[in-house]
């Protein structure tokens, strides 16, 4: 998977990694920095990975521009009402996904939201 900058690629990303998951973490390199999110999607479209970000407001306009001119994209979290701080909630609902659809075949061109009723939390 792919973490947003606006994902801890430290807390989040070593977590994930703990639990088997291969993680390429935004934060974790600095020549990212300023890259806009359109080519930050495209790096994990180009990688296989499926893009994990808080940036509703950017992304959600993104995957649907790339839905209606046929580009294809290995996959997408939106995280909408789960705060930063919330990392338990964030952990599960995360887990809870990749559980329902372990393959990353299943992921292609798919988009789904992560909120705090889906994740499990408040």
């Amino acid at each position: 998977m792919f973490l947003d900058a606006h994902v801890s690629g430290r807390r989040l990303g070593r977590a994930l990694r703990e639990r088997g998951h291969d993680v390429f973490a935004a934060s974790d390199h600095p020549d990212l920095d300023g890259v806009d999110d359109e080519s930050l999607m495209r790096l994990a479209a180009q990688d296989g990975r499926i893009m994990v970000t808080h940036n509703v407001r950017d992304f959600a306009p993104i995957v649907v521009e790339w839905a209606s001119t046929g580009r294809s994209h290995a996959g997408c979290v939106l995280v909408a009402g789960i705060d930063h701080s919330q990392y338990g909630v964030l952990l599960r609902g995360l887990g809870a996904l990749f559980e329902a659809i372990p393959e990353q075949a299943g992921w292609v061109d798919m988009t789904m939201w992560l909120t705090p009723g889906s994740a499990g939390g408040a």
